[in-house]
């Protein structure tokens, strides 16, 4: 992958040292178990990014004035182990420099090794996950670093907080805090769970989004697409909520 512009801003902001933003690319698809592509997610997510544009409407702004550095792709596959290693690596370096840093991959496993350098650099740090599976396998596959163990580790170091959460496997719940746990299915009754989650958070907040946390009416193309999940401008407004009260890194 080519280390071009992100959206195609003008390299005044698109420089390393002035930039505020970093966009780490992880065209990885080790672990995934179903269906395949995610790690054409990266490439498709920058072209379409081309054709944006670049004035936020809601923010009467133009956020790339802030500066996007668009990082190279983190492209090691030897191993699920050695992916994760380097993500946390790469994801340390940028953080060390003072970056708001985000990488999109890519499937779930790559969550390991960045929730874990941010787990390093901020003190008591919740990680939001927003997601339709629970994702706390010990281990799957034979490594604790499949897309199925995606939080696992999060779940021991961590606040972790689980929202649109509609599939499991039932040794997952020896594994859950089950009062930081939002249900589809209990959030669908509840016009208050937004405030909820906002409670159970520190300050210091990691995002991990996976997409099939969306409802497949939307987004159908996920590896595990899972009926009932959430709807774009809830989302939106659920975000919002998060960035307005937290400071947040994300994946």
């Amino acid at each position: 992958m080519n280390n071009s512009n992100y959206a195609g801003i003008p390299d005044e902001f698109a420089q390393l040292d002035k930039s505020k933003i970093v966009l780490i690319p992880v065209p990885y698809d080790g672990t995934s178990t179903w269906g395949k592509g995610a790690d054409n997610g990266p490439k498709a997510f920058l072209e379409a990014s081309e054709n944006m544009e670049l004035y936020d409407i809601e923010t009467e702004s133009e956020v790339y004035e802030q500066g996007i550095y668009l990082a190279d792709a983190i492209t090691e596959d030897s191993s699920p182990e050695a992916v994760v290693n380097q993500v946390h690596a790469t994801t340390k370096k940028y953080i060390k420099r003072n970056k708001f840093v985000t990488l999109f991959g890519g499937e779930h496993s790559i969550s390991i090794g960045s929730i874990r350098a941010f787990n390093e650099h901020f003190e008591n740090l919740t990680v939001l996950q927003i997601d339709a599976h629970a994702d706390l396998r010990e281990t799957y596959e034979g490594t604790p670093y499949n897309h199925a163990c995606a939080v696992h580790e999060a779940s021991k170091t961590t606040n972790l907080i689980q929202v649109g959460i509609r599939s499991m496997d039932a040794i997952e719940k020896t594994f859950m805090d089950e009062e930081k746990v939002f249900f589809a299915h209990d959030m669908v009754t509840d016009e208050f769970w937004m405030d909820k989650v906002i409670e159970l958070m520190t300050d210091n907040v990691f995002i991990t989004f996976d997409l099939d946390a969306l409802d497949p009416s939307i987004m159908p193309s996920t590896g595990t697409p899972e009926p009932g999940g959430l709807l774009w401008y809830e989302t939106l407004e659920f975000l919002k909520l998060v960035f307005e009260e937290k400071k947040c890194g994300r994946f």
